[in-house]
């Protein structure tokens, strides 16, 4: 099988000739600049730059050297894009580590901390001296009269949100027709170079744009006080939100694979919300956008959605979810045996290989490799699994344990192996 062939029939609940890998395939499947710096360090890859692509999470693009290093079998439609030196500037990573940024990012230094700048101005997030994120700092719909708000100018605010204001590479493109061709071409163009997996990340979020928009607290004390209003807000959220698809997927649908939405829908202990409310406030607006890109294009559905939602699974595929990621098996609920057991014949389980959370940043390289090796025997079999570690490499996780999880999945080649 070529990699995008064992993609398919993982999502297709087929046996692949092994493993199907993804790492930098979407924006929570990825590694941090300052880690990469030293992954290409290790691996003995002395090309290229370090590029960010994610400048709030500070994600670097994995090169195709690395995908390469790491049998890595999916890419995201963004690397279609920015392909010259000059759509980069440079830039300094919290480590002292040189890298390059986006040049539309707009960024203001004010004694060592960095602001990310709308295109007025406005500061929309901030990574404190020293700190290795950014944080959102302005909510711009946070104090309007949710009650009674009409949600009419969603569109407009968008560009006052760090998640929604700062753009990734090949999301930076308006959706007029000189941007719509733009993107044809770039996805095409891709689809020609590689035969790996292509992921293209829509977003489409309901529950969490409004927490860009108006704050987390506000807006989960605002489902209970106000269920019409949240409606509202939900309805008119999706129909901005098909309208985008609608031009979206019908440029780029040809030439991926995968359509990518998110919404974050649990936390450490269980879902943010009962299944009642989900079932009221979410899922047929969900429904309505996941169906609709299937009838606008050949391709898997998949949803990022972090944190113990086992209570919502039948009905995310009930709404027509194909597969989930990251797999957050730390969480309360999901234990990896369960899902494999219950869910895994309906929906792909696209993560859960090595939690990041305490085995890969924590443990020793051969602790690392026996999780990894647990974890395949438990959710491999049968397809319906994809390969990726539970969200994004951070930080300070030593390069050792990262190059013991590849291994463990299939065996690679560094410099020095032991």
């Amino acid at each position: 099988m070529n990699s995008r062939e064992r993609v398919m029939a993982a999502l297709n609940h087929e046996q692949p000739d092994r493993p199907a890998i993804d790492f930098g395939g979407h924006r929570s499947s990825g590694i941090m600049a300052v880690t990469y710096a030293k992954l290409k360090d290790a691996l003995g890859i002395k090309t290229g730059h370090v590029y960010i692509y994610d400048m709030i999470q500070q994600l670097a693009i994995v090169e195709p050297e690395v995908l390469d290093a790491l049998n890595v079998d999916t890419v995201e439609l963004g690397r279609a894009f920015m392909l010259a030196e000059g759509d980069w500037q440079d830039w300094i990573l919290p480590d002292g580590t040189p890298c390059k940024i986006p040049g539309f990012i707009k960024i203001e230094n004010v004694e060592g901390d960095q602001y990310l700048l709308a295109e007025d101005g406005t500061r929309l997030g901030v990574q404190v001296k020293d700190g290795f994120f950014f944080e959102q700092c302005h909510y711009p719909m946070g104090d309007r009269d949710f009650e009674n708000d009409p949600f009419d100018d969603i569109a407009e605010q968008f560009a006052y949100t760090q998640w929604t204001g700062i753009a990734a590479p090949g999301n930076h493109f308006p959706l007029d027709e000189a941007g719509l061709q733009r993107l044809t071409a770039g996805a095409k163009r891709l689809r020609e170079s590689t035969d790996r997996a292509i992921i293209g990340l829509f977003g489409g979020n309901l529950f969490e744009i409004p927490q860009y928009l108006i704050g987390m607290e506000k807006y989960l004390l605002y489902m209970g006080l106000y269920p019409e209003a949240i409606k509202r807000f939900s309805e008119k959220l999706t129909n901005l939100h098909l309208a985008n698809l609608e031009k979206w997927l019908g440029a780029v649908g040809p030439y991926i694979d995968i359509v990518l939405f998110g919404d974050d829908l649990g936390t450490q202990t269980g879902p943010f919300m009962s299944t009642s409310m989900y079932q009221e406030y979410f899922k047929p607006y969900h429904s309505k956008l996941w169906h609709r890109a299937k009838e606008i294009a050949d391709v898997k559905v998949q949803l990022h959605c972090c944190g113990g939602v086992e209570p919502l699974l039948n009905d995310l595929i009930d709404a027509g979810l194909d597969a989930i990621n990251p797999v957050q098996i730390s969480c309360q609920g999901m234990d990896s045996q369960l899902l494999k057991d219950n869910y895994s014949q309906r929906l792909v389980l696209w993560g859960g290989g090595c939690d990041t959370r305490e085995i890969l940043p924590l443990g020793k390289p051969e602790d690392v490799a026996k999780h990894v090796k647990g974890q395949l025997d438990i959710l491999n079999p049968g397809g319906g699994f994809v390969f990726q570690q539970v969200h994004n490499i951070l930080a300070g996780v030593p390069v050792e344990n990262i190059l013991a999880m590849f291994d463990a999945v299939v065996p690679i080649n560094w410099p020095n192996k032991k």
